[in-house]
């Protein structure tokens, strides 16, 4: 499976502008470039946590997918905002668990500064 491809095909992801980078080994990193209509702020462009949260629900699954080769749904997803995401936001994520039935993913979420701004763990059907 061609997971970059794959998620560049999914239309919520390519409407918010989400590009996973790099997904191998149970380990992804994605990016989103922050514009006015992603903001919750109409004086400062500071991302609206539903931007945050898809970016990194996208990336985990990314990470889980370069493990089991096929689409992961997610199960559940619990994310901790813990800054406010200026400027363009990056993210991490790695494979904590990969079951037949379900996978764990912990994910990080930073702004262009290299803060970090969110921390979250998804649980993804991997069967």
């Amino acid at each position: 499976m061609d997971i970059e491809a794959f998620f560049e095909e999914m239309p919520f992801a390519d409407l918010l502008g989400v590009e996973v980078l790099e997904a191998a080994d149970g380990h992804a990193e994605g990016r989103l470039e922050m514009r006015e209509s992603l903001s919750w702020n109409a004086d400062r462009l500071m991302a609206h946590g539903g931007v945050t949260f898809t970016l990194a629900d996208t990336v985990g699954g990314a990470a889980l997918v370069s493990e089991v080769d096929q689409p992961v749904p997610t199960i559940d997803m619990r994310i901790d905002y813990l800054s406010a995401g200026t400027g363009d936001l990056y993210a991490e994520a790695d494979v904590v668990r990969c079951g037949g039935d379900v996978g764990v993913v912990d994910v990080d979420v930073y702004s262009e500064d290299e803060t970090l701004i969110a921390d979250a763990r998804g649980v993804y059907k991997t069967g």
